[in-house]
């Protein structure tokens, strides 16, 4: 069986409702396999009608506990849910520290619950790179509702605004994150701002404080837009305790307005901002891969090793470097042996 047969044939099955055909997919397209791509090929243009929801916030907020507790609710409605999980990589063996497994066992025997833990491996902001097509195998395939949790550290708490229909941001009181809210920029790519163990003292100052911050901010939009200068959106502030379930039937709710608004506004999703963004940012990421993997297979391209160790000995800059890199490549494959 070829590649692209075994493709066929995981995508196929993990339709017909197949959990285990649906995992190794899932682990095909996380290692960026021939078969994994066959399948995308394939379940694509079945997607696109699930609501994305990016969880993300400090370590210790409480992320996983809520994503578990939303999920929950979501069952309590009869709604199949998945669960991208990012966690961070082991140091030994590349793979994710299962931490969502382990905190949601109670859905192990629902087959309408789906968790898939993906390993940050090593990526920059905590994000798999494989995560938009793992969340696109799941719209395809029948979840209507994919959370996707991110390690929580640095540039991750950003990158997923840019691959999730709604962002929410998980606060918890008395860790200073009303502060660090403002300084990462979370309140900026935040659709709902989620202040976490509101059972503990500091919980109704924290999010009063994070709603006076919004208001300031919105005297500054409205000036803003008086000028003609563009705005930024301004979050919804809700208080939940994840591990008692209280607050977590609004939050649900409060997502489930967010995404019907989304589907209402003018457009269609070809014109969405936040799909388009996240388009291409699938788009240039299959690029920047396909491109590198060209450089490294191609004999005529300029010798990537002998390039790297002139930009390590500071004989030529990195930008030149690059630029040879590439130039050497298109040299290739326009002359009378390139690839079609």
């Amino acid at each position: 069986m070829t590649s692209s047969d075994r493709g066929r044939e995981l995508a196929s099955r993990a339709r017909d409702g197949d959990r285990r055909a649906l995992a190794r997919l899932l682990t095909e397209v996380e290692d960026r396999s021939l078969a994994g791509e066959a399948a995308l090929r394939i379940l694509y243009p079945e997607a696109g009608r699930a609501h994305l929801v990016g969880v993300t916030g400090a370590p210790g907020a409480g992320k996983s506990t809520l994503v578990a507790a939303l999920v929950g609710e979501a069952r309590k409605a009869d709604r199949p849910a998945a669960v991208v999980a990012i966690d961070p990589s082991s140091p030994i063996t590349g793979g994710a520290i299962l931490g969502d497994r382990v905190r949601m066992q109670a859905y192990a025997g629902d087959r309408d619950v789906f968790i898939r833990s993906m390993a940050s491996r090593g990526h920059a902001g905590g994000l798999a790179t494989a995560t938009v097509a793992a969340a696109a195998v799941l719209d395809a395939v029948g979840f209507p509702l994919v959370f996707i949790e991110t390690v929580g550290t640095g540039q991750s708490e950003v990158e997923v605004a840019a691959i999730a229909d709604t962002t929410v941001v998980v606060q918890a009181p008395e860790m200073g994150d009303e502060v660090q809210a403002i300084k990462a920029g979370l309140l900026e790519v935040a659709d709902i701002v989620v202040v976490n163990k509101g059972d503990r003292p500091g919980a109704q100052r924290a999010a009063a404080q994070l709603r006076a911050m919004l208001t300031v901010g919105a005297q500054h939009d409205r000036a803003a837009a008086a000028a003609g200068r563009p705005t930024p959106k301004r979050p919804d502030v809700l208080l939940a305790t994840a591990a008692t379930g209280d607050g977590v039937p609004e939050l649900l709710a409060a997502l489930d307005r967010r995404e019907a608004s989304r589907r209402g506004a003018d457009g269609g999703p070809g014109r969405d901002p936040t799909r388009l963004a996240r388009a291409r940012a699938q788009v240039d990421g299959i690029l920047g891969e396909r491109l590198l993997a060209r450089l490294a297979l191609t004999a005529r391209a300029a010798p990537m090793a002998t390039l790297y160790a002139a930009v390590a000995a500071h004989e030529i800059d990195p930008y030149t470097a690059a630029d040879r890199a590439l130039e050497g490549l298109l040299a290739r494959g326009s002359g009378p042996d390139a690839r079609p």
